[in-house]
């Protein structure tokens, strides 16, 4: 595996889908525990404000691009990703190599009734599949993490593979990092809306727009109070910090023994 490719805060590996799926087969096969991440153009501008983000990212075992603009941006800064490996796409995949190999899987987070519904879902197309576990419990962001320890207790007595955590960044990224050592052998998977995907419940954007990077404008389109500040305030910072990393890699180059001969 190459280095990992860096954007802003955020470190990123340089894998397709085919090298996550075996990365997290690994991860389980070794028993040693992980933390598996996507992140997007939200997560690197909540990261570039967020130190207990940028922890819990700099311990990630597989951090996977999410999104054209990530993708795009590595293009542009000279170290193409080889393409964009989003967590509504790897969810269902990994799911099914869970039913493979007879991995555990656990849900926790979601809106009450989605976890139940993404697994009744896929138990229809994927029989085999153990899933051991749901649960809806609130998480706070500055909960201390003694009040987690009952959620952990349940979690660790299921002995799951794979616990999908859908709690939205930067919670569920954060929740991951405090706890992924109480939880070894599991490795954790920060998934946000992709139990809903599963589910159904929320559309996923037509393939057009999300090759064209166009899936934020489907999204905002469909759940406008809950996402406009995410898509309309927040993000299109994301320009300015690119920009910032643009200046620096042109001056690395021109400073670099070969360009100054």
């Amino acid at each position: 595996m190459r280095r990992r490719f860096k954007l802003g805060p955020l470190s990123i590996d340089p894998v397709t889908c085919d090298d996550a799926l075996r990365a997290v087969e690994d991860l389980v096969s070794r028993g040693e525990g992980g933390a598996v991440f996507t992140p997007n153009v939200d997560h690197i501008m909540i990261a570039d404000e967020n130190p207990r983000m940028q922890e819990a990212y700099a311990r990630a075992s597989l951090s996977l691009a999410d999104g054209m603009p990530v993708l795009w941006a590595s293009r542009l800064l000279g170290e193409p990703l080889p393409e964009k490996v989003s967590g509504s796409d790897f969810v269902p995949l990994l799911l099914e190599r869970a039913a493979e190999h007879g991995w555990r899987v656990y849900f926790l987070g979601g809106a009450p009734g989605v976890a139940e519904l993404a697994r009744d879902r896929l138990l229809e197309r994927l029989p085999s599949l153990q899933v051991v576990g749901i649960d809806v419990s609130h998480i706070g962001a500055d909960d201390p993490p003694d009040q987690w320890r009952p959620l952990v207790e349940r979690i660790r007595a299921t002995r799951p593979h794979l616990v999908f955590v859908a709690l939205g960044a930067p919670k569920q990224e954060i929740w991951i990092h405090t706890v992924r050592e109480d939880l070894r052998p599991a490795v954790l998977l920060a998934v946000g809306g992709s139990l809903d995907f599963v589910a159904g419940t929320i559309a996923r954007a037509p393939r057009w727009m999300s090759r064209s990077g166009l899936e934020w404008l489907f999204r905002l389109s469909r759940e406008p109070r809950r996402l406009w500040r995410r898509y309309l305030l927040r993000d299109p910072k994301f320009a300015v910090l690119l920009g910032r990393a643009l200046i620096a890699r042109a001056r690395e180059v021109a400073g670099s023994p070969g360009q100054r001969r």
